[in-house]
């Protein structure tokens, strides 16, 4: 700390003893454990680094992970140890730095991920459904695609020199980690089974596509550009690489024929032959069988569609990696690079949980991701890693009523002074945790795939949860709008912020604002 900084700070401190003095505050006030836990954070921060300038940033993703998400999310957490919950932190909740960010699209007051990811990378808005384009493009039709091409942080870091790498829960290719590599008028054009004939005539490539042979398209689009690749590439997606042809299929398919391509190539190869000393695996055996030490480049597919929810991970096919240990595997390859790098991580299934109407999935894959925080905080120097945590968007997931401090997050409505569930004006309890819309309530008892629900009829409505264990994994809290999905929010969300740079991260700003962090941080622009 220089001095100028260790003046304020004492001067500060003084300041705050002198007030104390001229207005005494009684013993019971300045000794109880929330005044002096307050007291201490606003010193903590005060002795933040002033340091603006990062040698790497990892910005994490929890896809869908709105205010009410982290609100409950941290009480599951701590009541999964014991605790009453109310009183813990998520780990990037303690972070020095935080603002509240604006989701919609340019054409949507309710926004998706594709548009919302390609702000936060390339630091403009667009509309709904498109990747990597500006808003003058047409959802869909491909030759509105040229011209329209932003550049994004992942890319800018590549042409500096720095090692990059992208991980996701859900499939790679799918809208959020796509919009860190790819250029496309649909962001549902996964592979070229999923893109009409016009968009190939007129030279689109799928979105798989694109990941592969990033190097190429990217030096292809700006002259004189050498770069050597997405260093770590992790998730899901296996069928959008793979030809439609069973011969095709990875030891651990879920389908008869897993790959999905019409147009026969197996991307999988075409990775490993353009990098011959990579690393490509596609279970947990293979995951940890990769040294990092000497790993340049690794690619792994962990499933055919997404990747499993954290709590049914134990049932995948073949075993894969926890968002935890992907990072961690990321960071340890990556920072092999003297130059720094740049890692974008996303919680893609939390998004998915809300969607089934799950919360308890939902809850159970937001505490894995700030496990994965955690773990690279932990990993990595304050001093020169900038660390942001946020979400594209959030969800119609609500908590209410009036249940006492401790009531179980995911249970019914206790009220205060009270052993028994409250009852609402027609007799019936109700749970803390509910969707504005939706599938409806579900009750799958021990079930931990929240898509378990997509085989069952929607339930949307009021319904007599009177005998049924709420807290179990297989319930799907109750839905007032009946739809086949439930839908994202509109509101803010919270963005989180530790290290160099992390001062920015205040306020009320635009979702675009966040590639402006980043470049600010890593200087990609004045390169």
């Amino acid at each position: 700390m220089n001095f100028i900084r260790k003046i304020a700070i004492c001067s500060l401190t003084a300041s705050l003893s002198a007030i104390a003095a001229a207005t005494p505050l009684p013993e019971h006030q300045t000794s109880n454990a929330w005044y002096t836990d307050a007291q201490s954070k606003l010193l903590e921060k005060l002795q933040t680094n002033n340091r603006f300038k990062a040698k790497n940033v990892i910005v994490f993703i929890g896809d869908g992970m709105g205010i009410s998400t982290l609100t409950s999310a941290r009480i599951l957490q701590g009541q999964l140890n014991d605790q009453l919950g109310e009183e813990g932190y998520l780990s990037f909740e303690e972070f020095p730095h935080t603002a509240l960010v604006k989701t919609y699209n340019v054409d949507a007051q309710t926004p998706d991920s594709a548009g919302t990811m390609t702000a936060m990378m390339s630091g403009l808005k667009t509309d709904v459904g498109v990747i990597g384009v500006d808003e003058d493009i047409v959802r869909g039709d491909c030759s509105t695609v040229a011209g329209n091409e932003v550049i994004t942080a992942l890319e800018l870091a590549e042409i500096k020199g720095l090692a990059t790498g992208i991980i996701s829960t859900a499939r790679i290719t799918h809208a959020t980690p796509a919009a860190t590599y790819a250029k496309s008028a649909d962001r549902n054009w996964e592979d070229i089974s999923d893109m009409p004939e016009a968009a190939v005539f007129f030279g689109c490539t799928d979105i798989a596509d694109q990941l592969v042979n990033f190097e190429n398209y990217l030096e292809a689009r700006y002259a004189g550009v050498d770069v050597d690749g997405i260093d770590v590439a992790f998730g899901g997606g296996r069928r959008h690489f793979l030809p439609k042809d069973e011969a095709f299929n990875s030891p651990d398919a879920s389908s008869a024929v897993e790959g999905d391509r019409t147009d026969g190539r197996d991307l999988t190869a075409e990775w490993k032959a353009k990098y011959p000393q990579g690393s490509y695996v596609f279970d947990q055996t293979g995951f940890d069988a990769i040294d990092a030490a000497t790993t340049k480049q690794a690619f792994g597919l962990f499933n055919e569609s997404h990747m499993q929810y954290e709590a049914d991970r134990l049932n995948d096919i073949a075993g894969e990696p926890s968002l935890t240990q992907m990072t961690e595997k990321a960071i340890d390859i990556l920072d092999n690079q003297e130059k720094g790098f740049f890692l974008m991580v996303e919680s893609g299934r939390i998004d998915h949980g809300h969607h089934a109407g799950s919360a308890y999935n939902a809850l159970t894959d937001a505490i894995e991701l700030s496990n994965a925080v955690k773990k690279a905080y932990d990993m990595t120097n304050r001093e020169d890693t900038l660390i942001l945590v946020t979400a594209d968007h959030g969800h119609v997931f609500t908590i209410a009523g009036y249940p006492k401090r401790g009531n179980p997050i995911l249970g019914k409505v206790v009220g205060v002074n009270s052993d028994t569930p409250a009852q609402d004006a027609e007799g019936q309890p109700y749970t803390t945790l509910g969707y504005t819309n939706g599938r409806g309530m579900m009750d799958l008892g021990s079930e931990t795939n929240a898509d378990a629900s997509y085989a069952m009829e929607i339930n949307a409505g009021r319904k007599d949860i009177s005998a049924i264990n709420t807290e179990s994994p297989g319930f799907h809290q109750e839905a007032l709008v009946p739809l086949t999905s439930e839908t994202h929010s509109g509101e803010d969300v919270a963005l989180h912020a530790s290290g160099p740079g992390a001062q920015l991260v205040q306020g009320v700003i635009e979702q675009s604002a966040l590639f402006h962090v980043i470049n600010q941080a890593l200087d990609l622009i004045n390169q």
